[in-house]
């Protein structure tokens, strides 16, 4: 029987792909390999069946010096700094959901330019507003300062003031099953197990949207490509990688600054020099003496989460690409630094290394959560300068990983605009 759409992967990209071509009224299914659906958007119970831990992404509210959704409340917070910080994100924040527009993205220029110079040194007078951009900036894993970091920090920061970094309530999953009800309930096919070796098994299918990295579909298409385009996708690169550390703790993480302890999201670096020169170590191989750690505590925003005396707590650290070293020792000192006494709250723990974080997850090279190399050339052509990136040049082949446009992140706009591509061409 003839499939109007397959996608391949059911990650946030494949998911949100499949919700708006089903809606469309289109016939689609949906192949994943592994045997439950989410990608990066998975939850389960590792320690306890009461407690839920998300695998991957765990959406983030902004916290890292300090920081609030309230833009006034950081503004007060940060002292004479405060408006210094206000010019420079509220009129991004103001009209956020206006960005696109060529007139508000006219704002953005000079704000890039000046913190990919560093010069954000020169705006603030104290420590703890460029310390707040270093976390932000941090999550981009590539050479700090610089334009593509920059412009991440932007948009990452200036969310943070507008429709914030919203958590789950009761998991990323809860995520996945929303997208995947409403597939299923316009009449949607979702098949789990279900391992595409080679784009050939979808001949049945009109058209076909691929949530997976540029190696994967070099892996199931290789000989069907055009040389050019096979040679641009075996040239793509991928950046650090990603070791995850997963705490059941019996109490609140003990911040030596409490206040610390309302965010669902902690960057640990220090200042910004420090933030900047671990990060630039571990992009050429090498170990920093002090690592950037994010810590997520959902249980501080989300209570479902866990029980009284069980709590779920997370941790990565960057590291080199494919770096198969445990990670807990260095993740469990580097908290205990900023919140003493955490190490006796940890009832148990396991590491996901980079090379472990690569077999959960096929689309993380190297553990490389990002799916490619955060830099210019990338995030301009990615995975491939083309005028429409995620239409390939098979024909009803399109890519939707976030190694296609808009980029990283758990997001679903990547899915959102193969679809729409594939809306605009293939079905008019």
């Amino acid at each position: 029987m003839s499939i109007d759409v397959s996608v391949v992967g059911s990650g946030p990209n494949g998911l949100a792909a499949a919700v708006l071509l089903v809606r469309a009224g289109l016939s689609v299914e949906i192949h994943e390999a592994a045997d439950e659906i989410g990608g990066g958007t998975r939850t389960a119970s590792l320690f306890d069946d009461d407690v839920r831990h998300d695998i991957c992404a765990t959406g983030h509210p902004m916290a890292a010096g300090l920081a609030y959704e309230d833009l006034d409340r950081t503004c007060d917070a940060l002292g004479t700094d405060g408006p210094r910080w206000r010019r420079l994100l509220d009129p991004l924040a103001e009209r956020s959901r206006e960005l696109v527009d060529p007139r508000i993205a006219a704002l953005l220029p000079a704000r890039i330019a000046m913190l990919a110079a560093g010069l954000e040194r020169r705006l603030f007078t104290g420590p703890e507003a460029p310390a707040l951009l270093a976390g932000v900036s941090a999550h981009v894993m590539s050479r700090q300062p610089s334009l593509a970091a920059a412009g991440a920090t932007l948009l990452l920061g200036h969310l943070a003031h507008s429709t914030g970094w919203p958590i789950a309530r009761g998991g990323s999953q809860a995520i996945t099953e929303a997208l995947a009800t409403d597939v299923r309930a316009h009449g949607g096919r979702i098949h789990t197990g279900s391992r595409i070796t080679d784009l050939r098994q979808l001949a049945n299918s009109r058209t076909v949207i691929l949530d997976v990295a540029p190696r994967g579909f070099l892996d199931i298409a290789r000989d069907l490509m055009p040389p050019r385009y096979r040679k641009a996708l075996e040239s793509y690169r991928y950046g650090p990688g990603v070791a995850k550390v997963d705490f059941l703790v019996s109490e609140p993480v003990p911040w030596a600054v409490p206040e610390v302890g309302k965010a669902g999201t902690v960057h640990l670096g220090g200042t910004r020099d420090a933030v900047y020169a671990a990060e630039n170590a571990i992009v050429r191989g090498e170990d920093p003496d002090d690592r950037f750690v994010l810590v997520s505590d959902p249980m501080a925003i989300d209570p479902s989460r866990g029980l009284p005396g069980k709590r779920p707590v997370w941790a990565y650290c960057h590291v080199p690409h494919g770096d198969p070293r445990d990670a807990t020792t260095i993740v469990r000192q580097r908290i205990e630094r900023f919140a003493p006494g955490f190490s006796d709250t940890i009832l148990a723990s396991r590491c996901l290394t980079a090379p472990e974080l690569e077999a959960y997850n096929e689309n993380y090279p190297g553990g490389d959560v990002a799916a490619g190399a955060v830099n210019l050339r990338q995030l301009l052509g990615r995975p491939v300068a083309r005028w429409n990136p995620h239409r390939t040049p098979l024909g009803g082949v399109f890519l939707c990983s976030a190694a296609t446009a808009p980029g990283p992140g758990v997001h679903g706009m990547g899915g959102w605009h193969a679809a729409k591509a594939v809306l605009g061409k293939d079905f008019e």
